[in-house]
């Protein structure tokens, strides 16, 4: 019988399976069933591999890319991601909208697939390929994600990364950021959407690693987007395909989470609110 790290447990499949955000139009439209597919996509985010190389015992690839180009292109995959991330949130013992966030960004090679005009370089990190940012909640759970070219600034990104946030998430009142953040962007979030943007700068007079107050949180949900084989490298030939792969991640990270396995990674220390 197939088994790999990354299926699905049966507690896991538990907690999945009434989250699941199947719409009447495409109730036997699938080839297999879910929780198959599920585990299909699993195996590429978890490992990385091509859709195309995917071991024999799965389902043909084409069907599978098919599903997963189908639930990002019709929102079921975010759907489905926010719908765990409520449970999470419930668990831990936090209101479901959150009251306050963490924005960041994480520059990842290309591969060669990568189209040139969706890509750049990063000067800063001396990285070419694209730029994942994301807005994360005081759990590290991630509320909103945009991919560009590594050449974008943060805080021109974070314009419509931050009013995609606040679209969905009314209750936000705070959002902590790092120095590339600074200057037009606070007072811009201020006027239009009534956000205070905290700046948590590093102190001038340290060296070597520092943990930061609150911007540790969105760090540590940047490693473990980078536990995911896909995310460690940008091969996605469409920027949504690559925000995609980053939500099908922490949704492997949220019901493990949920059904107790013990490598899903959470800490209780984040700070309440």
């Amino acid at each position: 019988m197939r088994c790999y790290g990354s299926d699905l447990t049966d507690a896991e499949w538990q907690v999945v399976r009434p989250l699941l955000p199947v719409p009447a139009w495409l109730q036997g439209a699938e080839s297999y069933c879910h929780r198959v597919m599920l585990d299909v996509v699993r195996y590429v985010v978890d490992n990385g591999v091509k859709w195309a190389s995917l071991p024999a015992d799965f389902p043909p690839y084409r069907p599978v890319h098919a599903f997963a180009r189908r639930w990002q292109a019709t929102g079921l995959l975010g759907e489905f991601h926010d719908r765990l991330h409520d449970r999470v949130r419930e668990k831990e013992g936090r209101a479901v909208d959150p009251t306050a966030a963490i924005v960041d960004s994480q520059s990842v090679r290309a591969a060669a697939n990568i189209l040139c005009s969706t890509s750049g370089w990063d000067g800063g990190k001396k990285v070419g390929g694209r730029k994942r940012h994301l807005v994360v909640d005081c759990l590290g759970l991630v509320l909103a994600v945009t991919a560009t070219a590594a050449s974008v600034q943060d805080r021109d990104a974070a314009v419509q990364l931050i009013e995609e946030l606040h679209a969905g998430y009314f209750s936000l009142r705070l959002v902590w950021a790092d120095g590339g953040y600074a200057g037009r962007l606070g007072d811009w979030a201020a006027e239009n959407l009534h956000l205070t943007l905290e700046i948590v700068r590093r102190a001038d007079d340290t060296s070597g690693f520092v943990v930061l107050p609150r911007r540790w949180v969105v760090e540590r949900t940047l490693s473990w987007l980078m536990r995911s084989g896909r995310l460690v490298r940008d091969y996605e030939t469409l920027p949504v395909m690559h925000e995609a792969m980053v939500l099908w991640s922490m949704t492997m990270l949220m019901s493990g989470r949920l059904a107790g396995r013990h490598s899903a990674g959470f800490s209780r220390s984040a700070s309440a609110r």
